[in-house]
C-alpha cells in the first residue's frame, strides 16, 4: 500500500525551468518515484526546448528512475482552466525565477530551488555527465527533505519559509537574499 499524507491528499508539484530539458525534468522524475504516491510531479518551461537532454535521461536511468513519458513542454499548459491545480510550484533555474509566470490556479506555495545548469558544462563526456549527476543529487536531496515535511501541521507562512530554506541547501545556484 502506498503511503499517503496525513489527510489522504495527493499533492501536485510543478517544477519550472526555462527550457524544461534537464533540471525540471529530473525533478519531476525524482518526485514521481520517491514521493511514495503522496505527490504528482510535473515539469514545464517558459521557453521549452522541445526535447529532453539525453544526459538527463541517462543519469535518471542509471539511478533506476523511469524516463518514459518525460517530455519538454510549456508552462502555459498548467495555467489553463482544465489543468491540474498545483499545490506547489518550484523554479529550479535562475532565469525562470526571474520571469513573469502565469497566475497559477489555486494559489500554490512557491519557492526558488536554483541549481546550476549542467547542460552548460563543457569538457569531456565524463565531466559533463558528472555535472548532471551533481544536479540530480542536489535535486534528490531537496525533494527528500520536501517530501518529509509535515504538511498538515504547518501553516502556509511556515511552510513557505521551510521551502525557501530547502532552496538554500547545498548546490544552490544563487543564494536567496530573503534567507539569512
Amino acid at each position: 500500500m502506498t503511503a499517503q499524507p496525513d489527510n489522504g491528499r495527493i499533492y501536485n508539484v510543478l517544477f519550472l525551468c526555462t527550457s524544461n530539458s534537464t533540471r525540471s525534468i529530473m525533478a519531476e522524475a525524482i518526485l514521481t518515484r520517491d514521493g511514495g504516491g503522496r505527490f504528482r510531479g510535473f515539469s514545464a518551461g517558459s521557453q521549452p526546448s522541445g526535447s529532453v537532454n539525453p544526459l538527463a535521461l541517462k543519469v535518471l536511468s542509471s539511478y533506476g528512475y523511469p524516463t518514459e513519458g518525460l517530455r519538454s513542454k510549456g508552462w502555459e499548459a498548467f495555467a489553463a482552466s482544465d489543468a491540474p491545480v498545483m499545490d506547489f510550484v518550484f523554479t529550479v533555474c535562475d532565469t525562470a525565477a526571474g520571469e513573469i509566470a502565469p497566475v497559477w490556479p489555486g494559489q500554490p506555495v512557491t519557492a526558488h530551488w536554483g541549481i546550476e545548469n549542467p547542460g552548460r558544462v563543457e569538457g569531456t563526456e565524463l565531466e559533463r555527465e558528472a555535472a548532471f549527476v551533481a544536479a540530480f543529487r542536489y535535486l534528490r536531496n531537496r525533494i527528500t527533505v520536501f517530501a518529509a515535511l509535515p504538511f498538515t501541521s504547518l501553516d502556509k507562512l511556515t511552510l513557505a519559509s521551510r521551502l525557501r530554506d530547502i532552496g538554500q541547501l547545498e548546490g544552490t545556484s544563487r543564494p536567496d537574499p530573503k534567507v539569512a
